[in-house]
C-alpha cells in the first residue's frame, strides 16, 4: 500500500466515524436517508456537472449498470445501518458492520478477483477483525446473555451490524471494480449513484408527507452534515482503491474504528473504555501490517 493511499484511508476513517455519530444522533429511517441523498445531490451538483459534462455522455451499458448497482446497494446499506442505530448501540452495530464488510470484500477480492495478500497482510486482517470484536464488547457480548433486555439489544445490534457489513462488502466490490478496472471517476461513481438513491427512497417520503415534513424539520441539520462530509470520506477511499489492492484497502478502512472508539464512546457513553482502547490498538496494528504487507 502506497503512503498516499494510506493517508487517504486514515483521513477517510476520521470523517467516516464522525458522520456515523451524527447519523446515530439523528435516529432517522429511510426518510432520513432520502434527506441525505437529496441534499447530497444538490450540494455536490456543481462538482458533478464539472467533472461529468464530458465523461458521462460517453458511458456505456456497463458503466451505467455499475452506477445503478452501486446506488441500490448503498440504499440498502444506509437504511439498514440507520435501523440498526435505532434498535441497538452504535458501539455494537458500527464495529460489526465495519469489520464484517471489509473481511467479506477482501476474501472475495482474493478468491474471485485474483488479488494476492502476504502472510503479514493476512495477519493484519486478523488484527482488524479482533480489534472490531473487542470494541463491540468482546467477551461481554456473551455475558450479556444473562440479561434478557441486554441480550435482545446486543442480538439486534449483531444482526444489523453483520447485515450492514454484507452490503458494505457488496458495494465495495462493485465500486472498486468500477474505479480500479474500468478507471471510472470515483467522484462520478459516488455522485451519480445519488440519483438512483433518491429515486428509490422517494416513495418512503411520499407515503406520509406530513410525517416526512415533521422529520425534515427535526433532522435537516443532521442530514446536511452527513451530506456535506460523507461523500468526501468515500471518494477518498475510492481513490485509494486506484492505488492499492482492494484486499488491502477494505480492511485498512477500519482505522475509522480507532476514531469511533475515542470520539463516539465519549459522546455516547457506550461500551467499556478498556476494551475499546485495546480494540483500537489491535486495529492500528492490523492497519500497519496491511500497509507493510
Amino acid at each position: 500500500m502506497t503512503p498516499t493511499a494510506f493517508a487517504l484511508i486514515v483521513l477517510a476513517g476520521l470523517i467516516h466515524a464522525g458522520w456515523n455519530i451524527v447519523a446515530k444522533k439523528a435516529a432517522g429511517d429511510a426518510r432520513f436517508a432520502f434527506f441525505t441523498a437529496f441534499i447530497m445531490m444538490l450540494l455536490w451538483a456543481p462538482l458533478g456537472w464539472w467533472l461529468g459534462r464530458d465523461v458521462v455522455p460517453t458511458w456505456g451499458r456497463t458503466e451505467w449498470a455499475l452506477v445503478v448497482a452501486s446506488g441500490v446497494l448503498h440504499v440498502f446499506y444506509y437504511v439498514i445501518l440507520l435501523r440498526g442505530y435505532r434498535k441497538a448501540d452504535l458501539t455494537v452495530v458500527y464495529p460489526l458492520a465495519r469489520g464484517s464488510g471489509p473481511l467479506l470484500s477482501s476474501l472475495v477480492a482474493i478468491v474471485f478477483l485474483g488479488e494476492r495478500i502476504s502472510a503479514l497482510g493476512a495477519a493484519g486482517i486478523v488484527g482488524v477483525v479482533l480489534g472490531v470484536f473487542l470494541i463491540a464488547g468482546g467477551p461481554g457480548l456473551w455475558r450479556a446473555a444473562h440479561d434478557p433486555v441486554a441480550r435482545k439489544r446486543v442480538r439486534k445490534g449483531m444482526f444489523y451490524g453483520v447485515l450492514t457489513g454484507a452490503f458494505i462488502a457488496s458495494y465495495t466490490l462493485v465500486d472498486g471494480y468500477a474505479v480500479r478496472w474500468l478507471l471510472m471517476s470515483p467522484i462520478l461513481v459516488d455522485y451519480m449513484g445519488n440519483f438512483v438513491r433518491v429515486a428509490l427512497l422517494t416513495p418512503a417520503v411520499l407515503r406520509d408527507r406530513a410525517t416526512a415534513w415533521v422529520l425534515w424539520q427535526r433532522q435537516w441539520r443532521y442530514a446536511l452534515a452527513v451530506a456535506a462530509v460523507s461523500p468526501i470520506a468515500y471518494v477518498l477511499v475510492l481513490y485509494a482503491m486506484q492505488q492499492a489492492p482492494l484486499s488491502h484497502v477494505a480492511p485498512a478502512r477500519e482505522v475509522s474504528m480507532l476514531f469511533a472508539a475515542l470520539i463516539g464512546g465519549q459522546l455516547l457513553g457506550e461500551g467499556e473504555r478498556g476494551l475499546r482502547i485495546l480494540g483500537a490498538c489491535c486495529i492500528a496494528a492490523g492497519v500497519a501490517a496491511l500497509g507493510l504487507g
